[in-house]
């Protein structure tokens, strides 16, 4: 990984002792402070979009720093329209096929299948899996309201606490937003810090399994005894109405649709390792893991295999997957100003410096991407921009380091931006009123499940690093 300095950064680095502290050091990590300070007050206090947020951010630490102006303007559109042109697609590709699934009913026939399927006992190791599934290719606001009817249903039919059964549903989705691609932020974290797709991914899976279950089925039975809430029969009225399915695809046809990207991912990954580059078959399966393609060749399949299942036509599909694409505008623009603030971190010199400190005091790549993430996460209430700048503050840590730990390093940063969701996460008022709680049992329920997630996921993914 290479590192683009601007030419007056670039001199004064070049003339500095190795390993001294300088003047321009402490200029540097002054424009650190400023442009991450900027963002949080931005976005905590003056309620800011996030995207002018990191934009403003991006200038004052380009400013701080010492870079020209036309430098400055140069580097973070440069920055956004690489991320965009990476990232953006892949996050526009993952929205259409949650829309898909779930406007064909296809999320619908996986939710009632493993619930017929399913005792009292085992009801709430049922919704992680339900949850896991549907949250592969959805972001966390639409897979909660999807979800919240059937906890609801669930809860009321089964008279068991709406805790026991909706803390597992959120843990699961919670976990692959913050860990598993084609989430946003696990998305971003990948283009900044330059780690391969599939190993990600399937680290990302092999974390999430352990913390799903201890912030899931383990803490919902828990805090169920502890946080009383009302009875589920008296939240139906606030459940979102759902629209009764005619035809549905089969609950086979619908799980390997969600399944597919993440096999074609693996495929690549596999290819990488095993086969000799060159070859047809490597050929093959380079091409078709390549996240864009694996997710391209899944959408247009599941419009030609769910679509006629559902009995909708060429027009009606058309538009399910344009519409889609609304809703997430704002989040590619935040991801692609994300990738602007890096490349400013990238072009001012601070990465050089952050890089340089950590390798002279020996810290742990891991724990600092994690405790960055944490840090802005809890400030910003953002989980995609805790990834994002925690990601580019850490990209010059892993130069050279085997893709394994690249991998982990990037989920370090998910892992750290799941911490504490707070007063200022959309989230968290969204869970607060569809579960009919109120601050404080929020805070005892939501927050807590959040904080669980990121401390487990973060040892699990310590372990990993000392083992593999």
């Amino acid at each position: 990984m290479s590192l683009n300095l601007s030419p007056a950064g670039a001199a004064v680095l070049a003339q500095a002792p190795a390993g001294a502290w300088t003047g321009h050091d402490t200029r540097l990590l002054a424009a650190a402070l400023a442009g991450i300070g900027v963002v949080v007050v931005l976005i905590s206090w003056v309620k800011l979009h996030p995207f002018l947020s990191l934009a403003l951010g991006a200038a004052t630490l380009g400013v701080v720093a010492g870079m020209p102006f036309t430098d400055l303007v140069d580097t973070f559109t440069g920055g956004l329209g690489d991320t965009v042109g990476d990232v953006g697609l892949l996050v526009a590709l993952g929205a259409m096929l949650g829309k898909l699934l779930t406007d064909t009913g296809g999320a619908e026939q996986i939710v009632e299948t493993v619930l017929a399927r399913t005792t009292r006992r085992s009801l709430p190791w049922a919704m992680v899996f339900i949850a896991a599934l549907l949250g592969l290719p959805m972001f966390f606001e639409v897979g909660v309201v999807l979800l919240v009817p059937v906890v609801v249903m669930v809860a009321a039919r089964s008279e068991q606490p709406m805790l026991r059964i909706g803390i597992p549903a959120l843990a699961g989705l919670s976990i692959l937003h913050g860990l598993v691609p084609p989430h946003p932020g696990p998305l971003a974290a990948v283009d900044a810090l330059g780690v391969d797709m599939g190993v990600t991914l399937a680290l990302g899976v092999l974390v999430a399994i352990p913390t799903a279950i201890v912030g899931g089925p383990l803490f919902g039975s828990f805090i169920a005894k502890r946080v009383e809430l009302p009875p589920a029969s008296a939240l139906l009225g606030k459940a979102p109405e759902r629209e009764e399915s005619g035809r549905r695809p089969g609950f086979a046809l619908s799980v390997a649709m969600l399944l597919l990207p993440v096999v074609l991912m693996l495929c690549k990954s596999v290819a990488d390792l095993w086969l000799t580059e060159g070859t047809a078959l490597y050929s093959v399966l380079d091409t078709v893991g390549t996240p864009v393609v694996a997710l391209m060749l899944t959408v247009l399949i599941a419009m030609c295999t769910l679509g006629p299942r559902a009995g909708l036509g060429r027009t009606e599909l058309s538009g399910i997957a344009g519409g889609a694409l609304p809703s997430i505008a704002g989040i590619i623009l935040i991801v692609g100003a994300g990738g602007g603030f890096k490349e400013t971190l990238v072009e001012s010199g601070v990465n050089k410096m952050i890089t340089d400190v950590a390798a002279g005091a020996h810290f742990s790549p891991l724990l600092l991407a994690w405790l960055i993430a944490v840090g802005i996460r809890v400030a910003t209430g953002s989980a995609t921009v805790a990834t994002i700048s925690a990601a580019g503050m850490v990209a010059p840590l892993i130069a050279g380091m085997d893709p394994v730990q690249g991998a982990l390093v990037a989920l370090a940063v998910g892992s750290g931006s799941l911490f504490f969701s707070h007063l200022n996460d959309a989230g968290f008022w969204l869970v607060k009123e569809y579960f009919g709680m109120s601050v404080g049992q929020t805070l005892k329920t939501w927050s807590a499940l959040e904080t669980i997630l990121s401390v487990v996921s973060f040892a699990v993914i310590w372990l990993l690093h000392l083992v593999l």
